[in-house]
């Protein structure tokens, strides 16, 4: 019996889409797995393996470098 309190597992969007692994210049793929402000979701919000979090998180900051994605903001208010 699952706990009321946890919500529904997350599905895995990229077993969802049948890819093995994530490029740093397939941007489209990249910004589902970056909030609004710029930061790498986590593994909760996202639903992927460690091992693709890994690669995502290395993907991302591969297309900062490139300058394809924005790195988060820094300043406040």
């Amino acid at each position: 019996m699952t706990n009321p309190r946890h919500g529904k597992r997350r599905r895995n969007p990229l077993a969802a889409e049948r890819l093995s692994g994530v490029h740093w210049t397939d941007v489209d793929l990249l910004r589902r797995f970056i909030s609004d402000r710029g930061k790498i979701r986590s593994r909760r919000v996202t639903g992927l393996t460690p091992q693709q979090q890994k690669q995502v998180a290395v993907a991302i900051k591969n297309a900062r470098e490139m300058a394809l994605l924005p790195y988060p903001h820094g300043r406040r208010g």
